[in-house]
């Protein structure tokens, strides 16, 4: 299935029923009184998430959403029903905002989460409700209220402990898929990666944390070049970032001024963003000397900015001991 992040949608919640107009007839109750009775309610929009869900794709095609109208009210003094709520499932880390208002009006990012987005309209009062003991025959009702209707964005960013960043074909996702049970699509040209990907790490033998790539970043990112730019957000969510930058024909000069331009990105984008990288991984290390591993380790233990490992994600070397770091640093963020 596509992963769609960001869509439009309309919801109208349901009109309130008219009021009844009616009075009392029997044989013996020639003169019986109004006994029109309230219209129901409408029935709100209610967004509710669920965690079984990964992507907005419904929201494709299906634009419009109404909840049910009440009922208008009946004789004999009975209410009309009120109208059914519409509930729409939507995936965990979604964030709704008012088109009208440009403000975001709910963050979902809790399974099982629900919100009102839009409230069904009141019912109308039926002629009981004005008879007094100067207007015994009152003729007068009330129509229901407009349920509320809003023009929506709806927009989902992933919901990952650890967040994954660098150039294209940098070997993201065969990181992610060396550490998980993720199967991200992997291929030897740039841009492989055209949707995230989540994937679930065992870090031990009871713990584990969610980790996600995104498409690679390209100079000019944060001013919308390439694909990067539209997945930045969900970097937001994360709790740690870890840069990883190919090396694979590069000098230490060159890496260093990559992972450079890679954070400079991140603080166009959002300033806080660049706080949350913690690890510079220097992957493919298969493909370079020993000797050249070694001054690459030392030159960047030099820097003292980051945490640095040497890995091969297409190998596995080094991964299960970054994972369980990466494991660590996350228990002591969260005592």
């Amino acid at each position: 299935m596509d992963f769609i992040d960001e869509v439009h949608v309309d919801v109208s919640a349901g009109d309130g029923g008219d009021g009844c107009l009616s009075f009392r007839r029997a044989k013996n109750l020639p003169k019986g009184g109004p006994d029109g009775g309230d219209g129901g309610s409408g029935g709100d929009v209610v967004f509710r998430t669920n965690a079984g869900l990964n992507t907005l794709a419904r929201f494709r095609y299906e634009k419009y959403f109404g909840a049910e109208a009440g009922k208008r009210g009946l004789s004999n003094n009975k209410s009309g029903a009120d109208g059914k709520d519409l509930v729409i499932e939507v995936p965990v880390g979604t964030i709704i905002y008012d088109e009208s208002f440009k403000e975001k009006v709910a963050d979902l990012s809790k399974d099982n989460q629900e919100f009102v987005v839009a409230k069904g309209g009141k019912g109308g009062s039926g002629n009981l409700r004005f008879k007094s003991s100067t207007n015994r025959s009152p003729r007068k009702i009330t129509q229901g209220k407009e349920g509320g209707s809003l023009s929506l964005r709806l927009e989902l960013r992933l919901l990952a402990d650890v967040g994954l960043l660098g150039r294209p074909n940098s070997g993201k996702s065969s990181l992610v898929k060396a550490v998980s049970s993720a199967n991200p699509k992997i291929a030897d040209y740039e841009f492989t990666t055209l949707k995230p990907s989540l994937g679930v790490v065992d870090y031990s033998t009871d713990k584990s944390f969610v980790i996600s790539d995104i498409p690679g970043l390209i100079t000019g990112a944060s001013k919308g070049i390439g694909l990067g730019f539209q997945f930045l957000k969900h970097l937001s969510r994360t709790r740690l970032v870890l840069l990883l930058i190919d090396v694979d024909g590069k000098e230490s000069k060159e890496i260093e001024e990559e992972s450079q331009d890679l954070l400079r990105e991140l603080n166009e984008y959002d300033n806080n963003l660049a706080e949350k990288v913690k690890w510079l991984v220097l992957n493919k290390m298969d493909l370079i000397s020993k000797e050249k591993q070694m001054k690459l380790k030392e030159y960047f233990d030099e820097q003292k900015d980051l945490e640095v490992c040497l890995i091969s994600a297409k190998n596995r070397q080094g991964t299960e001991n970054l994972m369980k770091e990466v494991g660590y640093k996350l228990e002591k963020i969260n005592e």
